[in-house]
């Protein structure tokens, strides 16, 4: 189930997940492992449309598609 935007997917894969590759080149040992996976992460999830995160909080940026809902 997709619950993310177009916004929140283009962010986590071009501003986001850059970013936290670059401080993975910059740091070393093991946050630099932790900041490749998690950009790892935001690539995946970008790619997908889904953040798993976002589903126990009931959160979504996805835009609402159903006019019923909206009412």
């Amino acid at each position: 189930m997709k619950n993310m935007g177009t916004l929140d997917r283009i962010l986590r894969a071009f501003v986001i997940a850059p970013a936290l590759a670059i401080g993975g080149v910059a740091a070393s040992g093991v946050l630099a492992v932790v900041l490749f996976v998690l950009a790892g992460v935001m690539v995946v999830t970008a790619a997908i449309g889904s953040c798993p995160l976002y589903a126990p909080f009931g959160l979504s940026t996805c835009p609402v598609k159903d006019s019923k809902a909206r009412a």
